[in-house]
């Protein structure tokens, strides 16, 4: 007999069976104007596919069930032999291939292909974040092999194929491969030219032994490794195949996994090598500058997970509010609700806006474009990575106390939520890299000053922000302990440019009076109440 005192009412159902892309304003405004008119059918069409899967019970189920049943290591088989293999939940693999099937290693030979990209993997990695390393991983490797044109044509048609298979053989045998990195060690961390790994040359051109450790080797369940280590003329890149051409398992030695913060579905390891074999990439000495490009790629993605998890974030905070009632009406009725509801759209539109628009210089590939992302891109993953916790944390407390349990979804979001901040470089590795910028390459200063122009005229607040950030670049003085600073007011000035330009008026002016204004307090909710609140909440609003 059911109890007569547990009659539920006034919860809201779960966000689930909705497209997470067209439901995505934002996005799919920004897909509309970086991909050409002749492509948009195509891009909406594979977007809107990728979208609904992401919003499925059976993706959801597939998030929660890979990250409660982390991966494990099995160094030994039963009879002794050394194996070193990572078993997955069958989640994982489903969750790792639709990536996969659906392009998103795909990026380098198709048409606005970094764009499309660029949208799906912030579409996906809402299904759950942990498996985006591996897809983020492989899509990067790809502008670091083509410094050498062999590896590139070896290497390249299998990186980019839309074809998944899980198993351990040579990259010959299988139609497409996953790759991994490793670069720091216990002894150094960011500082990777302090590597003590040693490359020893053997017989055949460009091949190494390679003796030493890896502190952090992303994805070891992969196929191959862009690696560092040091060769008698200085650091050097290195590819390290899993398996080599005769079926043998190469020297790879994992440790231990990671006993991670967050992250938990993904398996992130301590290897050793021990005359493990590899193959140069690039010239000896040149490893930073081999792999630097890899390393780029990757932190776009950092900043394109940090917008995802907002993102997911915010809907769900929205649709919470949507659907409850306090002190008489709908909870995101509420002025106080609603400002605070603005507040983290805000943070998350813009994200996503920049997200996309530094792909699209990808796309783009012109020396002004290059240039712009040699500033754009150390300034977006300093800042909005470092967004992304106090917006999942603000989303989550929306929830009260039903977004503090783990069934809501929400303290997954927030344990990953600063896992982007860390990998590929910590705040003040990417400040150091865009003071390096400013200091040895003008031209990245001035494209990043013609793209902020662009939007010059059309708000007193950005134009005041733009001229105040003038006057703190022509002072050189303690520029490094500026660092910070400057990346913060880089990428608030890019972010505000971007949406006077393109977001409708109620965003960019909500925007510019808070985050280039100073009329914003220091936690989520301050904004000025004479704003269009509800707007801004309601084009947050996910679609179910």
């Amino acid at each position: 007999m059911a109890a007569t005192t547990h009659t539920v009412t006034n919860q809201a159902p779960p966000l689930v069976g909705y497209d997470v892309y067209t439901s995505d304003r934002a996005l799919t405004e920004a897909v509309e104007r970086h991909v050409a008119p002749g492509l948009l059918d195509e891009a909406r069409e594979e977007l809107s596919e990728l979208g609904r899967s992401a919003g499925s019970a059976q993706a959801q189920e597939w998030g929660t069930q890979a990250n409660e049943n982390p991966p494990k290591l099995r160094t030994h088989d039963r009879y002794g032999n050394r194996i070193d293999e990572v078993d997955f939940h069958p989640s994982w693999h489903r969750l790792l291939g639709h990536g996969v099937t659906s392009g998103l290693t795909n990026a380098w030979g198709r048409p606005a292909g970094h764009v499309r990209r660029a949208a799906g993997f912030l579409v996906w990695t809402q299904a759950e974040p942990g498996h985006g390393c591996p897809l983020s991983m492989t899509h990067a490797a790809v502008p670091a092999l083509r410094t050498d044109p062999a590896l590139a044509a070896e290497w390249e048609p299998k990186l980019t194929s839309q074809i998944y298979q899980e198993d351990l053989r040579p990259a010959a045998d299988k139609p497409g491969v996953l790759f991994g990195m490793g670069m720091t060690e216990k002894q150094g961390g960011s500082d990777v030219r302090a590597n003590t790994t040693r490359a020893e040359p053997v017989g055949g051109d460009g091949e190494y032994l390679l003796t030493g450790h890896k502190w952090f080797c992303s994805a070891p369940m992969s196929d191959g490794f862009l690696v560092l280590a040091q060769a008698a003329e200085g650091l050097t890149c290195f590819l390290v195949p899993r398996i080599l051409d005769d079926g043998t398992r190469n020297v790879f030695r994992i440790q231990r996994l990671k006993d991670k913060l967050g992250n938990r579905s993904n398996a992130s390891s301590e290897v050793e090598f021990d005359g493990t074999w590899a193959r140069r990439v690039g010239d000896e000495g040149r490893g930073v500058r081999t792999i630097i490009e890899m390393v780029a790629a990757t932190r776009l993605d950092c900043v394109l997970g940090s917008a995802a998890l907002m993102r997911q974030s915010v809907a769900q905070a929205v649709h919470h509010s949507v659907y409850r009632s306090t002190f008489g009406g709908p909870l995101i009725d509420k002025p106080l609700m609603r400002n605070v509801l603005a507040d983290l759209a805000l943070e998350s539109e813009a994200a996503t806006a920049l997200g996309l628009r530094l792909a699209a210089a990808y796309d783009a590939d012109t020396e002004e474009e290059r240039a712009f992302l040699r500033l754009a891109v150390p300034a977006a993953k300093y800042w909005v990575t470092k967004r992304c916790t106090p917006t999942v944390a603000e989303s989550l407390e929306c929830l009260g106390g039903n977004g503090y349990v783990e069934e809501s979804g929400m303290p997954r979001l927030l344990r990953e939520s600063p896992l982007n901040s860390i990998w590929e470089g910590s705040g003040n590795v990417q400040a150091l890299d865009l003071l390096r910028a400013l200091q040895r390459e003008p031209q990245a200063l001035n494209a990043f000053l013609q793209e902020v122009g662009r939007a010059r005229g059309a708000d007193h607040r950005l134009d005041a922000a733009i001229k105040d950030l003038l006057t703190e670049l022509a002072d050189l003085d303690g520029i490094e302990a500026r660092g910070r600073r400057l990346a913060e007011r880089i990428a608030l000035v890019l972010q505000g440019s971007l949406l006077v330009r393109w977001a409708p008026p109620e965003v960019s002016d909500a925007f510019c009076a808070s985050r280039l204004g100073g009329d914003w307090g220091t936690a989520f909710g301050t904004l000025p109440h004479t704003l269009d609140l509800a707007s801004v909440v309601e084009r947050a609003r996910p679609g179910v």
